[in-house]
């Protein structure tokens, strides 16, 4: 299903969720189906990340690694086409989801004064790109866009994205090392963001029990039940996994 919107009206579609609910292959999907932009927020704190530890800064030192975010030169695209992210000219795309980088971005993603520095990039770039735009990530409902057209909570139960997360690393996870990178980094970036419950006005949706086309869909009908302006393209696209 494709849903068209007409040239030059504002779109934002914010998507907030924990880790494996499939927020990112499916937004990357709905901005495709959508003709919007889309944007990786977590990829940008994966960045700041590789650019503190190829520079040898201390992740506890909270001062330092505002001063990365204030100073980091980073480049992301925001076709959902194009999964490209380069720091100082450096392509880093498969760097930053490494293992390492994995563990170490909660300490980014907690340090307040780097978090905002990285809110103001996202707003700037919701803005730059006309509102046209697919974001997600931990705090886009409530803080980067809380005046976005549709507000979306994608989860799913603990043992859903579990099993997602474990078969996009190939069923090499043991259950406890996926519990380490799905449940405990959650549990610690929620000690500055609530990610788990909808704001007021934000829509929920489960896919637990939904594969992928069905999870794209649902979101599609939220966004067409929000802004009643979309014609629908019977052809399903193929070919995306749960990220």
């Amino acid at each position: 299903m494709t849903i068209v919107f007409r040239q030059g009206r504002s779109l934002v579609l914010a998507i907030d969720g924990p880790s494996g609910s499939g927020k990112s292959s499916v937004s990357r999907e709905v901005a495709r189906r959508t003709g919007l932009a889309y944007l990786d927020t977590g990829a940008m704190y994966r960045a700041l990340t590789w650019y503190c530890l190829d520079r040898g800064i201390d992740l506890a030192d909270a001062s330092a690694v505002e001063l990365a975010a204030e100073t980091l030169p980073l480049e992301i695209s925001t076709s959902p086409d194009s999964e490209r992210v380069a720091v100082d000219g450096t392509d880093v795309t498969a760097q930053i989801r490494e293992p390492g980088i994995s563990a170490a971005v909660s300490a980014i993603a907690t340090t307040l004064g780097a978090r905002a520095e990285l809110v103001r990039r996202q707003k700037q770039l919701i803005n730059d790109l006309h509102r046209r735009i697919v974001v997600e990530g931990r705090d886009i409902t409530t803080v980067v866009a809380p005046d976005a057209e549709v507000r979306l909570l994608l989860t799913a139960s603990e043992e859903a994205r579990m099993r997602r997360r474990g078969d996009q690393l190939g069923g090499t996870q043991t259950r406890e090392q996926l519990a380490e990178q799905v449940l405990a980094r959650d549990a610690k970036d929620a000690t500055v963001v609530d990610f788990h419950r909808a704001a007021d006005g934000v829509i929920t949706i489960d896919s637990s029990e939904l594969d992928f086309e069905q999870t794209v869909g649902g979101v599609l009908d939220a966004v067409e039940s929000v802004v009643g302006a979309g014609v629908r393209d019977p052809e399903p696209a193929g070919g995306a996994t749960h990220g």
